[in-house]
């Protein structure tokens, strides 16, 4: 009997061992969590029970339980380098079985890259689960990014915050873009067609002569031969130099101008906002101008926000929503299967995730995604180094036990 308890003591000691040396192994590798050996009391049985002087029967290794504490957050250089700040684990698709929809296995890793598909995916291959945007919505899945242009958009809008002078004279004779004269002042702007096609916007602005405050505004388009307006859109100030009307309307600070049609590309259908101009005793000045339109633009890279979405970068300036990272969260995170390389698997012990199809990051009590980081392995080393010198005691205290018994033994048969 002594020796089988001193037996399950190296047993136990040797696990402590293995299961320390393991985490100081790991104490590197991103998204590890550590884990520690969990013991037990070993009491023979019999059928009258155990009285209260019958001696133990030794230890055994009850759990092999883990530590699902935050790691550290490293900072790195690659987009796709993903930390959870919080809880929840990455969903991975099996490459074998793309078809399967939903995560096979799940990680804390969230050092991703961009495989020769497209695909998201980690040093293993396998694909980051979310859902992937398309001209449908939103549909769930392996990530993947194939976009290599970004779509142009026609331009709906421009804003515009000027000053007039409230001093200018109105212009003698018919408004006349060929001729200066005929107005006090003009800008222009690029806008784009549904094509990507830039064309110049040229607004000119025109003292009215028949009424006090009051300007009248003209919109060419690429030129002076093709008129966007068929009446020009009337600016009427009150006496602070604040614009009070547009189009006889005091509602809005908006006009919406005509149809300008464009050989091969969808018509040009445009606002304009007034809002912030002002006729002031000063010089013309314009404040800002924008528009909403842009060309065509080529891939520059991909941006992941703190919520998982991911989107695409183009030349032209504009960013497209191509997909939407989601996380997992477990009742029992104890009780997932261990996987290897930083993965793990639902077990009967863990359950099904809470949510099938995972939680947008930062919401649904998951946490929220750092790009450009990688969590850390959650090991300290200096109490995993005490641990060890424990478990190396317990080893050495158990051997002895096996040496005395053994001399024990001997002493008796010695007697004989």
């Amino acid at each position: 009997m002594p020796f089988s308890t001193a037996l399950s003591g190296l047993n136990a000691a040797s696990t402590d061992l293995q299961t320390t040396g393991n985490n100081i192994a790991n104490a590197n590798t991103v998204g590890f969590k550590k884990s520690r050996a969990e013991f037990a009391d070993v009491y023979a049985a019999s059928v009258f029970g155990a009285s209260k002087t019958t001696p133990g029967s030794g230890v055994r290794v009850t759990d092999i339980a883990q530590s699902f504490t935050q790691g550290n957050l490293e900072y790195t250089e690659n987009v796709l380098d993903l930390a959870i700040s919080g809880q929840g684990f990455f969903g991975l698709i099996d490459p074998k079985n793309m078809s399967q929809g939903l995560p096979s296995a799940y990680t804390r890793n969230g050092a991703f890259q961009l495989d020769k598909e497209g695909y998201i995916v980690n040093d293993q291959g396998q694909v980051l689960y979310g859902t992937v945007v398309t001209e449908n919505g939103e549909t769930p899945g392996p990530l993947q990014v194939n976009i290599t242009k970004g779509k142009p958009r026609a331009t709906t809008l421009e804003s515009i915050s000027i000053n007039l002078n409230a001093a200018a004279t109105a212009p003698a004779g018919a408004f006349d873009p060929t001729d200066p004269a005929t107005y006090n002042q003009s800008t222009s702007i690029t806008v784009y067609d549904s094509l990507g096609n830039p064309h110049v916007l040229t607004t000119y602005f025109v003292k009215d002569g028949t009424a006090d405050n009051t300007w009248k505004i003209h919109q060419y388009i690429d030129g002076t031969t093709d008129t966007l307006t068929s009446t020009p859109v009337t600016l009427e100030f009150d006496t602070n130099g604040s614009l009070i009307k547009v189009n006889g309307d005091s509602t809005t600070t908006k006009a919406t101008l005509d149809s300008y049609t464009i050989a091969g590309a969808d018509p040009l259908n445009l606002r304009f906002d007034f809002a912030g101009t002002t006729q002031y005793n000063s010089e013309f000045t314009i404040n800002s101008m924008s528009q909403n339109g842009f060309p065509a633009g080529d891939f520059a890279g991909l941006e992941v926000t703190d919520k998982g979405e991911i989107f695409a970068r183009f030349t032209n300036g504009n960013g497209e929503k191509i997909g939407q990272i989601k996380l997992f969260r477990f009742r029992n995170e104890q009780g997932l299967a261990k996987l290897g390389n930083t993965t793990w698997g639902e077990s009967a012990a863990s359950g099904p995730p809470l949510s099938t199809q995972g939680d947008n990051p930062g919401t649904g009590n998951v946490g929220t995604i750092q790009s450009g980081a990688l969590e850390a392995s959650n090991v300290d080393l200096s109490k995993e180094l005490v641990r060890l010198i424990i478990a190396q005691q317990s080893y050495q205290a158990n051997a002895q036990t096996i040496s005395t018994e053994s001399e024990v033994i001997q002493t008796l048969l010695n007697l004989r």
